[in-house]
C-alpha cells in the first residue's frame, strides 16, 4: 500500500465487513479470549497490499478480542459502545481535529456544550467547568493537580511554577480507587502517603467522624480529601454534605472520584446517594463507562477554573491563547488532544436524559435480579445487598469450587461470562458489574446457567 487514496472504498468496504461480523458474533463468540499474545513478525521492508493487512485481521485480531462491546462482559465497570457513538468516533477519525487549541475549528465549541449538557444532565451547578479527558486516571489526576496547586496558593507558593518541595500537606482518604491512588504518585504526593481514615462497619464509606478528628489532628498547613462517589466493590457512597461541611471548616481541598456512581443522580436526583457532590472542589465522571462510549473518555469538572489554568498553562510564542476561551491544552495534561468529547455529545443529543436514565435502571435491575438469585442459592454468598449495579459474591462452603480464584476461573473459562475478581471486608470476592447497554434480562439468565453448571 502507498500514502494515497486510491484504496479508500476497499478499506470501507473492509471496515464494513469487519464491523458487521463482529456484532453477528458478539453474543455467541466466547466473552474471553484465551489467546492473548500476537506471534512475532518481522517488519515489512516494503509496503503490503490490504488484502495481506485483512488477513491478519481476520487471522490474529477479530477471533481473538474479548466481549467487552457486548452483554455480559461484566468486568471492572465497562461499558458499551453505543450506536450513535460509534458512529461519531468514526467521525472523530475522519475529521482529525486536535482540540489543542480553538480560532481553526468549531470543534471546540462541542466540548464546552457537551460539559454544559454533563452539568445539566447530573442537575450540578453551572460554576463548575472542565474538560474531557482519557478517563478517570487523568480526571484524578488532574483532580491531584489542582489541589496541590491549591494547597501551594495557601502558602504562598506556585506549585506549577516552583515545585512543591517547600509544600506542607496532608491527603486524607478512606476507600480511594487504584487509580487515584497512581493520581498521588504521578502528582508527586506519593502513592503510600495519604492518611488512611476509617471506614463505616460493613461499608467502604468513609467514616465522617474519623474524618473531623483526623482534621482536627493534623498540623499540616493545607489539607486535601479524597471522597468516593460510589466505591469500586461495594458501592458505596461517602457522606458528601457532611464531609464538605468539613472541609469548608478546614479549607481543605474536596475531590470526589464519582466515575460512574454519579449517574445514580439519574435515579435518585440531587438528593440521592451523591447529595453534596454539587459541593466539591473537583470532580472525576467517565463516559466510556455508564454513558456507553467509545473509549477513552473520562471528564474532570472543578469550580476552580483560574487553578485549573495556572496548573496546566505554558507559554510559548508558537501557543498564542484564543481571546474568547482559555484554549484545552492550557486546562489538562495532553497539547494534543483528540475529539473525544463529540461521542459524548452525540450521545446526550440522540438518547436524552430519560433514554440515558432506562438504560441506566435497566443495568440496576439486572444487577439486583442477579443478587436476587445469588442470595437464594445454596453454593453461593451474596456478601452484601446489591444497591446499584455491582453485584459482590463468593462460593459459599457448599460450592464444589472452595475459593473465589477457583470459581472465577471456571465462571469466566465457560466463555458465556466474564466477572472480576475483589476484596470484600478482606475477603476474596467476585463482583459482576452490570453497565452495558446491550444487556437484557435473559442475559442474567445466561449467567445463572453458568452458575448452576459449575457446581455440578
Amino acid at each position: 500500500m502507498q500514502f494515497n487514496d486510491e484504496n479508500r472504498q476497499q478499506i470501507f468496504a473492509s471496515l464494513q465487513y469487519f464491523f458487521e461480523k463482529f456484532h453477528q458474533q458478539l453474543d455467541t463468540s466466547a466473552v474471553a479470549s484465551k489467546q492473548t499474545q500476537l506471534p512475532d513478525m518481522p517488519l515489512s521492508a516494503h509496503p503490503r497490499t490490504l488484502s495481506a493487512l485483512n488477513k491478519i485481521i481476520e487471522e490474529q485480531l477479530s477471533e481473538h478480542v474479548s466481549g467487552s462491546n457486548g452483554p455480559r462482559y461484566w468486568g471492572f465497570v465497562t461499558g458499551g459502545a453505543n450506536p450513535i457513538a460509534t458512529y461519531a468516533d468514526w467521525l472523530v477519525t475522519t475529521y482529525n481535529q486536535n482540540l489543542s487549541k480553538g480560532g481553526d475549528s468549531i470543534a471546540s465549541s462541542f466540548e464546552r456544550q457537551a460539559i454544559n449538557w454533563l452539568l445539566e444532565l447530573f442537575s450540578l451547578p453551572a460554576q463548575f467547568s472542565g474538560l474531557f479527558t482519557t478517563g478517570a486516571t487523568s480526571a484524578n489526576l488532574l483532580g491531584a493537580l489542582v489541589a496541590r496547586q491549591f494547597a501551594g496558593s495557601q502558602q504562598g507558593i506556585d506549585i506549577a511554577k516552583q515545585g512543591m518541595f517547600a509544600l506542607d500537606v496532608q491527603v486524607f482518604s478512606a476507600c480511594p480507587h487504584a487509580s487515584m491512588i497512581k493520581s498521588l504518585g504521578l502528582a508527586g504526593f506519593g502513592q503510600n502517603t495519604w492518611q488512611p481514615v476509617a471506614c463505616l462497619a460493613d461499608s467502604e464509606a468513609m467514616d465522617v467522624e474519623a474524618l473531623r478528628e483526623a482534621l482536627l489532628n493534623s498540623n499540616a498547613k493545607s489539607k486535601i480529601v479524597l471522597a468516593s462517589a460510589a466505591t469500586v466493590t461495594g458501592t458505596d457512597y461517602d457522606d458528601l454534605m457532611r464531609i464538605s461541611e468539613l472541609c469548608k471548616t478546614h479549607n481543605a481541598w474536596l475531590h470526589v472520584d464519582a466515575a460512574f456512581g454519579v449517574f445514580e443522580r439519574l435515579v435518585s436526583g440531587p438528593n440521592g446517594k451523591t447529595k453534596g457532590l454539587e459541593r466539591a472542589d473537583s470532580i472525576t465522571l467517565d463516559c466510556h463507562k455508564w454513558l456507553n462510549v467509545p473509549y477513552d473518555c473520562g471528564v474532570f469538572l472543578t469550580r476552580h477554573h483560574a487553578l485549573l489554568k495556572q496548573t496546566c498553562h505554558v507559554g510559548a510564542p508558537y501557543l498564542v491563547q484564543g481571546e474568547e476561551f482559555d484554549d484545552y491544552m492550557s486546562l489538562g495534561i495532553e497539547n494534543s488532544r483528540r475529539f473525544r468529547a463529540f461521542p459524548a455529545w452525540c450521545t446526550l443529543f440522540a438518547y436524552g436524559k430519560s433514554g440515558i436514565r432506562e438504560a441506566i435502571e435497566s443495568n440496576i435491575a439486572q444487577a439486583k435480579a442477579l443478587a436476587k438469585w445469588l442470595d437464594s442459592s445454596p453454593y453461593y454468598t451474596l456478601l452484601k445487598p446489591c444497591e446499584l449495579n455491582v453485584v459482590v459474591f463468593a462460593p459459599s462452603v457448599k460450592h464444589p469450587l472452595s475459593s473465589s480464584s477457583e470459581c472465577l476461573r471456571a465462571i469466566n473459562n465457560s466463555g458465556e461470562v466474564f466477572v472480576t475478581p475483589g476484596l470484600w471486608q478482606g475477603q476474596a470476592t467476585m463482583r459482576a458489574a452490570f453497565s452495558n447497554w446491550t444487556t437484557q434480562m435473559k442475559d442474567v439468565e445466561r449467567s445463572v446457567t453458568v452458575l448452576e453448571d459449575i457446581c455440578k
